[in-house]
């Protein structure tokens, strides 16, 4: 928008917070005004207050002498304008290629006509307005990132919030700024957190104050202004909502994310929501998104280096990172097998060679490998998996060789994964990110994530796993006949090829191959998945993970044979139970990235993006 446009949404905007005002003072602390008479657009009941309150505004776009569009919490999504008013899908309106000029829009408003409508019929004094103007982005879909202008009036107490894009934010026509509290002991905190975790309790536990006024556009403006110190609402706030209050927030100096962090983008619909961690400045919100996401943040001075050792580039790139962590002061401790390829590669006379094809094979990761530095004793570093102590294990492979590494460590040391494999569900970040990263995790910017682990118990035995455990039988093209018990209630019996049972962590692997669903890590639960059952009613169960499972081998004659994140492999006779328990040593990860599941689950399996594998995590 040009200062024109500008001018003209401004106005647009203050003739609508002015006329709504007019029209809903008769309706302040009626209870009448709160008789809900219809369903609005999204989803929830309409009041008579609101339906004033969203007639006046429409009713003045509508004759306004511009095309606007308007999302809006009753009416949904419109096109008014030159006395005209139609219903619309916004998301396929700012597609159409079809529009003359003169027919396409100059604005988006995002209007909520009265946020806090309970609090406007019992006359509590916070309830107002939102609006947000956004351009037309004609040709693709608007998000929260085109809002240009935001204007909140507190209909209460008269107070107006505006905000221009790069411009700043005003109260009352006065520059504001959040306050400058930078610990969770000495904040105010406002919002929603009705979401069932300790860390949400730990939260509020922790601030000096918690406010709840039921209104989100007022209460994330008070961040701005330096009423509260931080909000948050855990419940998911409506785009519609939040597209002023974030603006006037982030011009005001504040910060506000997603709960892992994430800048808000979203597309500007009457569905979207989204979580919401608002707050004064990057110090304190850095140490609520970590109380969110349970991550305790240590200091890292002993790092393990474990790499595979099937392919020179990965131990190559080992011997890369070893130096990097010696020279930034850290103490370091390697795997034997890798101290071992590491000194015979050194002693190599082709290594220039090996380099070079390595390089020229791998373009991308290539300026990794230059000025490397293999004068080092490794013997001297070496150490057995089973007796590594430190801080932080850094794995160079696939899935598979951390897995591996996994299963022979102590669960308490956290696992940093950089993928040299081929998917790499459980490593953290590519090749090409490896020292930016390390850099990072060295200074302290990242979070501890906790994986749940299966304990497997089998004849006075107990094993481990994190991902899965495989029964199958030790004969190829034999069925097997299973029982399946969770706490002591048979759920099924079926004959088939095999049996998963699967932690979220595993649900990637060979449980998705044979046909279980993505569970998200954090769900607390297990997946039992028969392996092409003969039986068509056998599907997947998902279990609590504070159940126990037990499977029973009915067949007489037949052995099963068991396997642990494809690393140990044991065998099952006639009538022997196996039974499955939830470890009470989880496995915990290191994590630089905020990216949340659902999108590496996008990025990792999308077409072609596993290239011909479609089952087990890789080496």
């Amino acid at each position: 928008m040009d200062a024109k446009d500008k001018q003209i949404a401004t106005d647009l905007a203050y003739e609508m917070i002015r006329e709504v005002s007019r029209d809903i003072r008769p309706y302040v602390g009626k209870p009448e005004s709160g008789e809900k008479i219809k369903m609005g657009a999204d989803g929830t009941p309409t009041s008579l207050i609101d339906t004033i309150a969203e007639d006046k505004l429409i009713n003045i776009l509508k004759n306004a002498p511009v095309l606007s569009y308007i999302v809006s919490e009753e009416i949904g999504e419109l096109k008014l304008g030159r006395g005209t008013k139609r219903s619309i899908t916004l998301t396929q309106e700012l597609r159409r290629e079809d529009l003359e000029e003169d027919e396409i829009p100059k604005f988006l408003f995002l209007v909520d006509p009265i946020d806090g409508t309970n609090n406007a019929i019992k006359e509590i004094p916070a309830y107002g307005i939102s609006i947000a103007v956004a351009g037309v982005t004609q040709g693709r879909l608007a998000t929260l990132n085109d809002v240009e202008l935001g204007f909140i009036s507190n209909f209460a107490n008269g107070n107006f919030f505006e905000a221009e894009k790069g411009k700043g934010c005003w109260l009352n026509n006065e520059k504001v700024s959040p306050s400058n509290t930078i610990n969770i002991s000495d904040m105010t905190l406002g919002g929603f957190t009705k979401s069932g975790t300790s860390q949400a309790s730990k939260l509020v536990d922790n601030a000096r104050r918690m406010r709840v006024l039921g209104s989100v556009v007022l209460e994330l403006s008070y961040v701005a202004s330096g009423k509260y110190d931080a909000f948050l609402d855990l419940r998911g706030s409506r785009i519609i909502d939040i597209a002023a209050s974030k603006l006037i927030l982030e011009e005001a100096g504040g910060i506000i994310t997603n709960k892992y962090g994430q800048k808000l983008n979203n597309t500007l619909s009457i569905y979207e929501k989204t979580i919401v961690v608002a707050a004064n400045n990057k110090i304190l919100h850095k140490q609520m998104i970590d109380i969110l996401n349970d991550n305790q943040t240590d200091i890292i001075g002993k790092i393990g280096v474990i790499s595979r050792i099937d392919q020179k580039r990965p131990i190559l790139l080992a011997a890369k990172v070893i130096e990097y962590l010696l020279t930034s002061g850290r103490e370091v401790i390697i795997e034997k097998q890798l101290a071992y390829e590491l000194v015979k590669l050194k002693e190599n006379p082709d290594l220039d060679s090996i380099i070079l094809k390595i390089k020229e094979d791998y373009p991308e990761t290539a300026e990794l490998l230059d000025d490397i530095n293999l004068n080092i004793d490794y013997s001297q570093l070496c150490e057995n998996l089973f007796d590594f102590d430190c801080d932080m294990a850094v794995i160079l492979g696939g899935d598979g060789t951390l897995l591996r590494a996994q299963s022979k460590m102590k669960p308490e040391i956290p696992i940093f994964g950089i993928n040299m494999g081929t998917v790499g569900f459980l490593t953290e970040i590519e090749v090409a990110h490896t020292f930016d990263a390390l850099n990072d995790i060295l200074k302290g910017d990242y979070y501890k994530e906790k994986r749940t682990r299966l304990v497997v118990s089998h004849e006075n035995h107990r094993y481990t796993a994190m991902n899965e455990v495989v029964v199958m039988t030790d004969k190829p093209a034999k069925m097997l006949h299973f029982e399946i018990q969770v706490d002591g209630e048979i759920i099924e019996e079926v004959r088939a090829d095999g049996l998963i049972v699967s932690t979220p962590s595993g649900s990637t692997a060979y449980a998705m191959s044979a046909g279980g669903p993505i569970v998200d890590p954090k769900v607390a639960g297990f997946v039992i998945i028969p392996i092409c059952p003969y039986k068509l009613g056998a599907r997947p169960f998902v279990v609590s993970d504070n159940s126990e499972i037990t499977v029973k081998l009915l067949k007489k004659g037949k052995r099963a044979a068991f396997v642990m994140d494809g690393q140990i492999n044991e065998v099952a006779e006639y009538e022997e139970e196996i039974k499955f328990k939830k470890s009470d040593k989880d496995a915990y990860f290191i994590r630089t990235s905020t990216k949340y599941f659902y999108e590496k689950v996008k990025d990792k399996l999308n077409e072609g993006g596993i290239q011909h594998n479609t089952g087990c995590n890789n080496e």
